[in-house]
């Protein structure tokens, strides 16, 4: 199968809601779908920056965000579990580091930079997905798992930052 369809060179393309339509390529779902595409690179590249006992852990997020997109076309398992894990997660890596008393500035060691990098994408991909749920029907278990990941990478971006024993700057 070849990975070019020549479909899209006049700025629409195909996506699956409850069938098959065509939308112009800046459709509010497009965006959507390119901002946790955006996100999920990126935090393909955080991947390839930490200790391998993170990395499941990390893909498992990425195999999430392809659930949040499929909530916006057509079907997901995406569900207030995984919300839930995530937190958990968060839990789990506060509960090994001082208290968070100040705002830090993005930063640190280079997986901690990417990781702060990670959650402005993430930020930027829920807003996105917030501006579609005012005109498509978007599952609210998207957009909250979209806000509860950003805590997430904001956490995970202060644990490796120790774990790599780099200081935070605060502001």
């Amino acid at each position: 199968m070849k990975i070019y369809t020549r479909t899209g060179d006049k700025g629409s393309t195909q996506i699956y809601v409850d069938k098959a339509v065509r939308v112009d390529k800046d459709d509010l779902i497009v965006q959507s779908y390119g901002e946790m595409d955006e996100l999920n690179s990126h935090i393909g590249l955080l991947c390839t920056m930490v200790k391998a006992e993170h990395k499941n852990m990390l893909h498992n997020v990425q195999r999430k965000l392809f659930q949040a997109g499929f909530a916006i076309s057509a079907s997901t398992t995406l569900q207030q579990d995984d919300i839930d894990s995530l937190e958990a997660l968060i839990d789990t890596l506060t509960n090994k580091m001082s208290p968070n008393t100040s705002f830090v500035l993005p930063g640190g060691s280079t997986a901690g930079a990417q990781a702060h990098v990670c959650r402005a994408v993430c930020r930027r991909a829920e807003r996105a997905v917030i501006s579609l749920a005012k005109h498509h029907d978007v599952p609210e278990v998207v957009y909250a798992y979209l806000n509860r990941l950003s805590d997430f990478l904001f956490t995970f971006a202060r644990f490796v930052n120790i774990e790599a024993g780099v200081d935070e700057a605060p502001v």
